[in-house]
Formats: structure tokens, sequence, C-alpha cells
């Protein structure tokens, strides 16, 4: 592994530095934002690039290190450092913030393949539901024993955090490990692009009954089926509208205008989703998946291109300022024990939620494996608990606060290191038991349906991203 440039870090370091005093005694200007936003961004998305490369070179999803340069900028108060106090809260880093994770829920659903989707849909499936269904148990009930006089909002709320599973970062895991062509791996990729459909409705109908203050079972069949139609609406707009609109497209001749009308379509949803009393992320995730199989071939060009690429470059720019955001929003100030005791019964449960999701397959599958896999919720707890933030009940409180927020934050945090080594020392005993069933006679080193096995070489990386691709996607019809 490269060791760090030390040209590299110290530029960096140089211009974090510099843009301190600078932000400090900046006042706001006579036209536009004031100069103190334009610094802020300015440290947010050096302070994010630099955190994000520690953690890769550390072996862990830059994700990690976003959010952990975000705790640094947000605490650097209780060493006397000023600077970045009120950063968060000023409305432009907000909105970069917004904007940042509707474009990574966008690219979220474009690489959620639904052909492979329904390749794996009885097994994937059962283990997302169960993969949904305990985390979300589990956590009510922490959270009910740990915090008995909130509300019953809050105790729905801290469970739905739970839910999801991190694509981006267990295909990266498992990717790393050479594992791709194994049937776990299938599961598991399956099963959490699941988990995140589902995930998403729990979402909105847990933030609905939030916002509406009490929970009816009327009110809660309307906002079930509403998320619900929403998400097959768009998926019957993307079969029979999008191919057209982005052949037509293609024919432009203006410079990105592919990716314009992909973030566009995307915006647009997103603007319904929340039109319809439901979260943003929703109708960008629908927009990803609406897009998933369209193949586009940009003008003067000669072959066709998944629309993933056009816009991952923008999504590498806007999405680390949510996640820095994100840990500048984590108080550490006169910080007690109840948080850290509620983010310690969060991740518990977090992990035994998503290992009992691995009863739900059958066969030569390993059910172990298949549990780890679920574990890491990176990203997408985060996106749970901000929803949570934006939410206000008994006169203008958010519905999740400082503690329960900073508890979620660090049950992420938790789950997204634990995961990467548990995988890759629960796959390499996998691979020691079919070896030895091998030598007697009993199978091959060849994976349940013929798959390859972990390369030797990778067996004891634990998914380092450093080496990492976007999962594999299968051949798809052109449009």
């Amino acid at each position: 592994m490269h060791q760090p440039r030390p040209r590299f870090f110290r530029a960096f370091l140089v211009l974090l530095i510099v843009s301190l005093p600078v932000t400090t005694f900046a006042s706001g200007g006579e036209h536009g934002p004031g100069p103190e936003v334009w610094l802020s961004i300015a440290a947010i998305l050096l302070a994010a690039k630099a955190g994000g490369e520690i953690a890769v070179r550390l072996r862990q999803p830059a994700v990690l290190g976003e959010l952990c340069a975000g705790i640094i900028l947000g605490n650097l108060t209780l060493v006397g450092v000023d600077t970045f106090a009120d950063a968060a809260e000023l409305p432009a880093v907000e909105f970069l913030a917004n904007f940042g994770v509707v474009l990574l829920l966008f690219e979220v659903g474009l690489e959620s393949t639904l052909t492979e989707m329904k390749k794996v849909a009885p097994q994937s499936g059962l283990v997302a539901i169960i993969g949904v269904v305990a985390p979300m148990g589990l956590g009510y009930g922490a959270s009910r024993l740990l915090m008995p006089d909130a509300v019953e909002s809050l105790h729905l709320f801290v469970g739905a955090t739970l839910c999801a599973t991190s694509v981006g970062i267990t295909a990266r895991v498992l990717q790393g490990l050479d594992a791709m062509g194994r049937d776990e791996t299938k599961v598991i990729l399956g099963a959490a692009v699941i988990d995140d459909v589902l995930g998403l409705i729990v979402l909105a109908v847990v933030a609905g009954l939030a916002a509406g203050g009490e929970i009816d079972a009327t009110q809660l069949a309307m906002i079930s089926g509403l998320a619900a139609g929403f998400l097959i609406g768009a998926l019957l707009l993307g079969t029979f509208v999008m191919p057209g609109v982005f052949l037509a497209a293609s024919h432009l001749r203006s410079p990105g205008i592919l990716a314009a009308v992909a973030i566009g379509l995307c915006l647009l949803l997103a603007g319904v989703s929340a039109a319809a009393g439901l979260a943003p992320i929703v109708g960008a995730f629908a927009a990803g998946l609406i897009l998933d199989e369209v193949h586009v071939k940009p003008f003067g060009k000669h072959s066709k291109h998944d629309l993933a690429p056009l816009v991952q470059p923008i999504v590498g720019f806007m999405a680390p300022i949510f996640f820095v955001r994100t840990g500048m929003l984590v108080d550490l100030g006169g910080v007690s024990a109840d948080p850290l005791i509620l983010a310690g019964a969060l991740t518990v449960v977090a992990v035994l939620g998503k290992i009992v999701s691995g009863l739900g397959v059958r066969g030569k599958i390993d059910r172990m494996t298949v549990g780890v896999g679920m574990v890491p919720r990176g990203e997408v707890g985060l996106i749970f608990a901000d929803v949570g933030r934006a939410i206000r009940v008994d006169g203008g409180a958010p519905l999740i606060g400082p503690d329960v927020y900073m508890a979620v934050v660090l049950m992420v945090m938790g789950t997204t290191v634990l995961a990467p080594p548990w995988l890759a020392w629960q796959l390499r005993r996998v691979l020691k038991r079919e070896r030895a069933a091998g030598a007697h006679g009993a199978g091959s080193e060849r994976g349940p349906e013929g798959g390859p096995e972990p390369a030797a070489g990778h067996a004891d990386d634990p998914g380092g991203p450093e080496h990492a691709a976007p999962p594999a996607r299968g051949d798809e019809p052109s449009h």
C-alpha cells in the first residue's frame, strides 16, 4: 500500500490553517453571500477530502473520515477556536448538504439494478424483510427502555434509523475481497437494495406520523400507500417515458446536457416527493431506479454508456459536504453518559438485527456471512437521522435532539468500522470450511453455484476501498 505523500497532506494542512483566521475575521459582503460562507464551504470541502483520504489509507470507507473531519471542525470550540462554531447552520451550507444527499440517493438508485434484484428476489426479499423488521423492533425497544419519557414518534424514528443497509459500503467491501461471484454476495447486495426501498417507505411513514403528532391506523395506511404508490408510479414513468427523453437528449450538442437532464429529473421527483408529504430523498432514489437501465450514446460518440459515470463527479463534490456537516452537528461539549449508553445499545441491536436477517437464506449459502454483510449502515443511517432533525414537534423542537442525534451518528460509525474486518474474517472461515470439504471429496473450491472464490491474496484485506469500484452491473437492455 502506498504511503501518504507528505506534500499532499502539507498542502491540505496549509490551506485549512489559512482558512481559519480568514474565516474568523470575515464579514458579510454587500452582494450575495458573505466571505464567511465561501470560506466555510472551502474549509468543509478540504476537510472532507483530507479526512476521506486518511480513512481510505487506513482501509476504512471515506465517509467515516468525512464524518470524523466534521466532528473535529464542529468541536474546535473546545480548544478555544470559534471559527466554525456556526458554519453548519449557515443557510448556504445547509442547502448544499441537502442537495448533496439528494444527489447521493440518486446515485444509489442508479447503482441499484432492478434486473439483478429480480434474480435473487425470493431469498434477498426475505433477508431484507427480516433485516428491516428486526432492527426496527429492537431499536424501538432500546429507545423506549432508555428514554421512557420520550414521545412515541421518537422511538419509532430511532428504530427506523436502524433499518437500512449501506449498499455502497457493502459492495465495496465485497469487491475488495474478490467475492463478487459468490451467491452470498448476490443475496447481500440484492437484500441491501431492497432494504433501502423498504427503509425509505418506513422513513416516509414514520416521518409522516411524527409530523402529524399522533399515530392513527387510517393515517398509517394512507402514508404507506402514498409512499408505495409514488415509487411504483415513478418506475412506470421510467419504463415508458424516460428512454425516449434521453434518446432525444442524446442528439443535443450542448456540453453536459445528459448530466443536466438526469439531475433535473432527480430534482423534479425530489420536489414532487416533498410536495406529496414524503422525504425528497424518496423521489431522488426513485429517479435513480428509473434511470438504472437507461443507456445513452452522447452526441458524437460511437458507444453507449450508463448515466452513473456522468453524475459521479458531481456527487463526489457535493455529498461530502453532507457528511462533514453531519459530523459538525455532533456536539461533544458537556457530553453526558446518556447518549453514550444509547449509542452503545443502538450499536448492539443494530448488529443483532442484521445478523438475524441471515436466517432468511436457504441451501448452501452461509447465513452468518449474509448477516454480517448487512451490518454497515453508512450514509443511509445518517440520512435518516438528518430527516429526523428536520421534523419539528412540541412548539418547534426537533424530533431528534442533540443527544439522540449523537447516539445515531456513533452507531453508524460503529457499524461502519466493524463490518469490513468482520466480513473478511467470516469469509476466511467459509473458505477454510469449503477447502476442507473439497479435500475430502465433498466439493470443490468454488462457490455453491460455480462462482469463483475470493482470491487468497485478498482474504486478509478487510475491504479496503482504495481498490474498490462500483458493484458489478448485469447485462441490461439498451435504450
